[in-house]
């Protein structure tokens, strides 16, 4: 390049080169230097090593993001990004140096980008134009003058993006306001910008989030007896699995959403940390037969209230309500509802109640409590034969009892449920996600269980639980790149779900993504910090990455015993304690050998100790351990990878070369 540290580097996908030449011109017109010359892409190591240098002496990495790059699960432009990223993790954290672009209409959420992407502010350019606000601003980010431009076209749209408030100053366009003008400018206005779209060509830098965006919380009960939270959380529940069937709408999952039930977080705050712009709460009173729900709808960043109603019926009338609820908010969103978007799949209210009531159950996940979610599941399909909805809980509460107390009855029973849910409602989604997690859990049909899910993200595809069974399954599968797709989805519809970001962590690591494997364990310890799992895979990590004695401290910290002192072993291991890692080893045996059998294993793997690795993972297959699935996935078990017996193992549990 010409001048180093004041030059961009474009990068796209081949199908996009025409935008990107656009993009240069504009940019080159303005004086500013560009990387970009079709024609040399000729590849080779030459090539190679060119693009290499071009990266790591550029000042500013522009990629574009389409639907092109969301086609593509491979292409050298993914190799450019990576490059780009491992450049900024050695800035300061004030250096802008990435600044993607989207040039079509591909939606923030789901783009398939490196995470170091988001954390950073996006732009958005229609048609591909790349408009004078665009070029004023590249030039500010390399503190350069801008020259004349030729043309001048319509002002760019800022995509809403997090950044860190030090940032924050550097993202106002003023349109055709003269440069040096902006330049002095940034500062004081920043401070009083709050949404973009503040003045023509004005786009304020607050941490974009999604304006079709909604988090529905629990519903407060506020009846008499206060012996109603289960239907005020159902309630609640139902608008938020309504909403999230309806187009353009990104909804955060229940698990993230109910996370601040019972907390004093103000609804700017709850925003801010799921992200959403909307937020719609309200409150339950039922007496007998009588029912009257309030709900509002609340601007998240400022409080303002937007829509509120309050109705007064029959308890009988509660699909009507949620029905009217959701129309009312898409309204306001200026969406439409989905046709046919009626989850629940029943018109008897008993039926529904029971159902609410099995619902609340089934979240303690104590055998106490997944027994009382069965009758309820049962007294709602006595009420109504034909709820596939009801099905779905009961199959699930039935499969997770039976894998607790190992009871072949529950587990047939459990499937036969799931099929009846599927019989009922064919085009629901509940039926396959229940049935899928069956298959590959109970009976390693990997197959069975891969068309289920591809069958329930379909129909579903904004069901973080869904995103999260489907991605799982992948990665148990190998199949990576979608795996981590998928987790990516999951954890942007939920970001308060640990399972999902735990989930996500573990692909990371098997593909040695390592720097973002960390960061996705780092988030669920945010979430839970003392989940045992997740100290687990953390010390993994660190043992895999060469960091013994932090995975050792990692794994003190750990509560369940034979979780830990596996842990232990290892780290001891790598320490060179042998007598100490024995000890840790024997520990777990004597506590841990009909719960833990694939962790043993892994101990015996990092130690090499191929024999008895073998060894623990028969007992596994005959315990039918769920960790025994995860030879894809399980960094520990690399030594074991070239033995036969390895192979043989994964046909054992019919996983696919």
């Amino acid at each position: 390049m010409l001048e180093p540290n004041k030059a961009v580097f474009l990068s796209y996908a081949s199908q996009d080169a025409e935008a990107a030449r656009r993009i240069c011109e504009a940019l080159r017109a303005a004086g500013i230097e560009v990387w970009f010359d079709q024609s040399e892409l000729r590849g080779g190591d030459a090539w190679d090593r060119k693009i290499r240098g071009e990266i790591g002496d550029c000042s500013l990495f522009i990629p574009l993001i389409s639907a092109h790059t969301q086609s593509r699960v491979e292409g050298y432009f993914r190799l450019e990004w990576k490059l780009a990223v491992d450049r900024s993790h050695l800035m300061v954290a004030e250096k802008a140096f990435l600044l993607p672009v989207v040039i079509d209409a591909t939606a923030e959420a789901e783009a398939l980008v490196p995470d170091r992407f988001r954390e950073v502010q996006w732009i958005s350019l229609p048609g591909e134009a790349a408009t004078q606000p665009f070029v004023n601003r590249v030039a500010y980010l390399l503190n350069q003058p801008i020259t004349a431009p030729r043309r001048v076209v319509a002002s760019a749209v800022v995509r809403q993006r997090p950044w860190s408030a030090r940032l924050a100053t550097l993202w106002i366009a003023l349109g055709l306001v003269l440069a040096s003008v902006v330049y002095l400018a940034i500062d004081a206005l920043s401070a009083h910008v709050k949404h973009p779209g503040a003045g023509a060509g004005a786009a304020a830098m607050a941490p974009v989030i999604a304006e079709k965006s909604i988090a529905v919380l629990p519903f407060v009960d506020l009846s008499e007896k206060k012996d109603q939270e289960y239907f005020s959380d159902g309630l609640a529940e139902e608008l938020l699995d309504l909403l999230a069937k309806t187009p353009g709408l990104h909804v955060i999952a229940r698990t993230s959403s109910f996370s601040f039930k019972g907390k004093s977080d103000d609804i700017p705050s709850i925003g801010t940390k799921l992200r959403v712009a909307n937020i719609l709460e309200g409150s339950v009173r039922k007496s007998g037969n009588h029912l009257r729900v309030t709900t509002q709808l609340v601007r998240a960043d400022t409080a303002e209230h937007l829509w509120s109603e309050t109705y007064e019926r029959s308890s009988s009338d509660i699909f009507k309500v949620q029905d009217e609820i959701a129309a009312a908010v898409v309204s306001v969103l200026k969406l439409k509802l989905a046709q046919g978007q009626r989850t629940n799949g029943t018109s008897n209210p008993d039926a529904y109640n029971q159902y609410l009531l099995g619902r609340q159950h089934q979240r303690s996940e104590t055998p106490e409590g997944l027994q009382r979610a069965i009758e309820a599941y049962q007294r709602a399909v006595a009420l109504d034969p034909h709820y596939a909805a009801a099905y779905a809980g009961l199959a699930s509460a039935e499969y997770q009892l039976a894998d607790r107390t190992a009871d072949p009855t529950g587990l047939k029973l459990a499937k036969s449920h799931a099929v009846q849910a599927i019989v009922e409602g064919p085009d629901q989604a509940e039926g396959y996600a229940v049935r899928g997690s069956i298959r590959s859990r109970a009976d390693w049909d990997w197959t069975g269980a891969l068309s289920d899910l591809e069958r329930a993200v379909a129909l579903n595809p904004g069901d973080a639980r869904i995103q999260h069974s489907y991605g799982t399954l992948l990665g148990l599968l190998g199949r990576f790149p979608e795996a981590i797709a998928a987790l990516t989805a999951a954890t942007r519809l939920d970001p308060l779900s640990s399972a999902a970001w735990d989930d996500l962590g573990l692909v990371l690591m098997a593909t040695r993504d390592y720097r973002g494997a960390h960061q996705a364990f780092a988030r669920e310890l945010e979430i839970q910090p003392d989940d045992p799992f997740a100290l687990d895979n953390l010390g993994n990590l660190q043992l895999v990455t060469r960091v013994p004695a932090e995975a050792l401290a990692t794994y003190r910290k750990i509560s369940e015993a034979p979780l830990r002192d596996t842990g232990i072993a290892m780290a001891e291991h790598s320490l060179g304690n042998d007598r100490q890692s024995q000890q840790a080893l024997d520990a777990a045996i004597a506590n841990g050998a009909h719960g833990y059998a694939s962790q043993i294993a892994d101990v015996f793997a990092w130690r090499n100790e191929k024999d008895k690795a073998f060894e623990w993972l028969e007992r596994a297959h005959e315990q039918h351990d769920g960790g025994l699935a995860e030879l894809n996935t399980d960094v520990l078990l690399a030594s074991l990878h070239d033995d036969p017996r390895f192979k043989a193992l994964r046909r054992q549990i019919n996983l696919p070369d």
